[in-house]
């Protein structure tokens, strides 16, 4: 049994990674805002003196999807950038024998060869829409691997695709693809309006999945490098709109707006080093997962 930090304890993946750490009979402190701002080095000075983990997840994080992102650039590069700085210093000054960083992959440049591959992080700028957030946690990276090699400091550094699953947030204003295209084929049947042109592509790592990979890393790898977490499968945004309407049974008109912005062209992540190094592989279908989520979305709001 260990005693376990996970911060974001209380968001969309975090829920799901105590709930599985507990599972396995772990001592597991679930850090939420409300109780800690990390964005305050006060505040998470006392949350690693009160809970002294040896083992950090650290998964809190500000974040949306386009909209939520051109709306709040500023925040989002601050809010990620210090948190993920706090903890970082925290873990140094506490001994904390190892640190599990989650970054994103909207850190990837714009036009990065697909599939994504972890040597390619710096060859370019993110895309425009993403990229505070995007440089924001890939700075965490930097700062992991400064720490480790000054400190001795044995951060990790993880890069899951779009998430997404049961208990996912659904907020229009700040969900990403499935979970917004799920709430609007339920309640608006007749016709619904989307951004861009349904051309760019995306990846989805079913959130369950993740965990199991987060819980892997923990276990298996300590090296310095970035290792995507991802499915190795590319999917349109039409066809994922085409998934979503399947299993909602949403027979309306789909209307793309394309005076509004398409995001990152195309995006798929090369997940053999995941498997290579700590043996994790990303086992659940898009097709069962969007399933589970219209589910659990309609379980939720009956």
């Amino acid at each position: 049994m260990s005693r376990i930090l996970v911060t974001g304890g209380g968001g969309f993946l975090g829920s799901r990674l105590v709930e599985r750490l507990e599972g396995e009979g772990h001592d597991v402190v679930a850090a939420r805002r409300s109780e800690h701002d990390l964005t305050s080095m006060q505040d998470t000075e006392r949350l690693f003196a009160e809970t002294g983990p040896e083992l950090v997840f650290h998964l809190a994080a500000e974040v949306g999807g386009i909209g939520a992102n051109r709306a709040n650039p500023g925040r989002y590069w601050y809010a990620n950038l210090i948190m993920g700085a706090h903890v970082l210093e925290q873990a140094r000054l506490h001994g904390t024998p190892k640190l599990a960083i989650v970054g994103t992959v909207c850190a990837y440049p714009k036009l990065t060869p697909v599939p994504f591959r972890e040597d390619e992080l710096w060859n370019g700028y993110p895309e425009e829409t993403n990229a505070p957030y995007g440089v924001a946690k890939k700075t965490i990276l930097v700062g992991a691997q400064a720490y480790r090699e000054q400190y001795g400091t044995n951060a990790i550094f993880l890069l899951p695709t779009n998430l997404y699953g049961p208990g996912d947030n659904f907020d229009l204003a700040t969900s990403h693809v499935i979970p917004a295209l799920v709430r609007k084929m339920i309640e608006s049947p007749a016709e619904i309006v989307l951004w861009g042109d349904g051309s760019p592509t995306r990846e989805y790592l079913y959130v369950e999945d993740c965990v199991d990979g987060l819980v892997a890393a923990a276990e298996l790898y300590d090296g310095p490098e970035p290792v995507n977490l991802g499915t190795g499968v590319e999917t349109s945004i039409s066809e994922t709109a085409e998934l979503v309407a399947e299993a909602v049974g949403f027979e309306g008109s789909i209307v793309w707006d394309t005076s509004m912005p398409n995001g990152q062209p195309r995006r798929s992540l090369d997940p053999s080093r995941a498997r290579e190094l700590f043996g994790w592989t990303a086992r659940t279908p898009l097709r069962e997962g969007i399933a589970r989520t219209v589910a659990s979305f309609r379980a939720a709001v009956a």
